[in-house]
């Protein structure tokens, strides 16, 4: 199979899935085996992209022109790739979740879900896989819009209120910032095409570099950057399913993703420091101020919602300091985020559907009931922490030897302030679930439906497993930073 064809495929099936489901809401059983094998083909077709990225190819798929030099292109590169390969995987795990978790809290609109899911993975590797800024842009903005009828899923006034935060920010925020930027960008650089080296190298500097940098930073509002973050804590109204695919799979990976995609092929990593100088102050204020709030945060999935919030930022500071060990730990962050933060989420939504409790102050004793469940929240825990046998150490170590490298004193020293604050926000829980008092005596329950605790199981296994195997990730995010 050519490339070519491999490329269409993994674009258009996931669409081509969201239909035939949509026809299927009457046989549940058929519907979700549907979305299972489609996820199963999609990252086949991922996965057998590899090693042709690996040999230095950059496969690409055209679909024609919009405005003369504006087309509707993809290429695959090392970056994108990456990106690709965790969406595409996820989604399989967290339809093997999804279909515990909907069936066992009863949810409504079970097949409107699940059509919005495989709509919302279809934009994200239409992200991961954007030539340009402009291929980029239109699945980012398809990617707000397909995922807004999750966020308000149950259909209450919290749900729409979250909703329209969610919905207004993202595209506030795209139109304000992020289309002038790639304006300005194509008015300097006389293209869109994502370039070796970057579009802006030697075209811009200072004030303006800076000005047109912070135009993308902020316009690029699924990176949650402090103050446009609100719409994340405030779509925690939606399912913990949706929430996964919020935090770890689609929304907020392709925020970051793209921060990084900006900085590697629109400005380069050889750009000039000096317009970059303010973005780790902003990054770390992000990052200190979301920690805190996380660590006073009562209720889990709010904690856990202000903790990605951190943890994002951990990706732009490293990628803003522009040495070659931090940037790679940007792209590992992403990677090493996305199976610790599913593993959370998915274990707060066990211990609401076994449970039904959704405050850290409810949990005490919960781990002898829910072993499994509060074994794979600790080793998410870990990563998130930045502590062995777990993907976060590796991903940090980059960051802080890139820190390091470059003298970054501010970035090394908010990394390890906020690596405190995230045990302090997170070892507790851990703590409660194992170590205190049952608040429950009475209560019978044990684990969640086996779909979900497989699904645990296996997120918590890819958490430990790139600590040990760290080859693929290292290479594409290498590569990725070469240019």
């Amino acid at each position: 199979m050519s490339a070519e064809l491999l490329v269409a495929l993994v674009l258009a099936l996931p669409a081509a899935a969201a239909g035939l489901i949509s026809l299927l809401g009457k046989t549940p059983n058929l519907r979700e085996a549907v979305s299972l094998g489609t996820a199963a083909a999609v990252f086949a077709c991922v996965a057998s992209l590899s090693t042709q990225v690996l040999a230095g190819e950059n496969p690409a798929l055209r679909l024609g022109e919009i405005f003369p030099g504006l087309a509707i292109a993809f290429e695959v590169e090392p970056l994108g790739l990456l990106f690709a390969l965790i969406a595409s995987g996820l989604w399989f795990v967290s339809g093997i979740y999804s279909i515990g978790y909907m069936r066992g809290n009863d949810e409504p609109h079970q097949t409107r879900f699940f059509v919005c899911f495989a709509l919302a993975i279809a934009a994200a590797l239409g992200v991961a896989f954007a030539g340009n800024l402009l291929t980029l842009y239109l699945f980012y903005e398809a990617l707000t819009f397909v995922t807004y009828p999750l966020v308000t899923h149950h259909g209450d006034e919290s749900a729409r209120k979250g909703g329209r935060t969610y919905l207004g920010l993202l595209l506030l925020s795209s139109m304000l910032f992020l289309l002038p930027a790639m304006a300005i960008t194509w008015w300097i650089g006389g293209t869109l095409d994502f370039t070796a080296g970057g579009i802006l190298d030697g075209k811009v500097s200072g004030a303006a570099a800076a000005g047109l940098l912070a135009l993308y930073a902020f316009g690029i509002g699924k990176a949650a950057l402090m103050p446009l973050h609100r719409w994340l804590p405030a779509a925690m109204v939606a399912p913990t399913p949706v929430s996964a695919l919020l935090h770890a799979v689609a929304v907020v990976k392709a925020g970051v993703f793209s921060i990084v995609k900006v900085i590697v092929y629109v400005f380069g990593v050889e750009f000039d420091t000096d317009a970059f100088a303010w973005l780790p102050w902003v990054a770390g204020f992000t990052i200190v101020a979301a920690s805190i709030v996380a660590l006073r945060a009562d209720n889990l999935k709010r904690r856990l919602a202000y903790s990605t919030v951190s943890q994002l930022s951990y990706v732009v500071l490293a990628a803003a300091i522009l040495a070659p060990l931090s940037l790679v730990g940007a792209v590992l962050h992403i990677a090493a985020h996305a199976f610790g933060k599913i593993t959370l989420f998915f274990a707060a939504g066990a211990v609401y559907t076994a449970a039904h409790k959704t405050e850290v102050s409810q949990l005490d004793g919960l781990g002898r009931r829910m072993p499994w469940t509060f074994a794979a929240f600790a080793i998410g825990a870990l990563s998130m922490i930045g502590l062995p046998p777990a993907a976060g150490f590796v991903s940090k170590w980059f960051m802080v030897s890139g820190a390091v490298e470059a003298q970054h004193w501010l970035a090394l020293a908010v990394i390890v302030a906020s690596t405190l604050l995230n045990a302090g926000y997170f070892l507790p829980i851990v703590y409660r679930a194992f170590f205190l008092g049952d608040n429950d005596k009475g209560e019978t329950h044990g684990e969640a439906p086996l779909s979900m605790v497989a699904a645990m199981v296996v997120t918590a296994g890819l958490t430990v497993l790139m600590f040990f195997f760290s080859d693929l990730p290292l290479a594409l995010a290498e590569r990725a930073v070469g240019g």
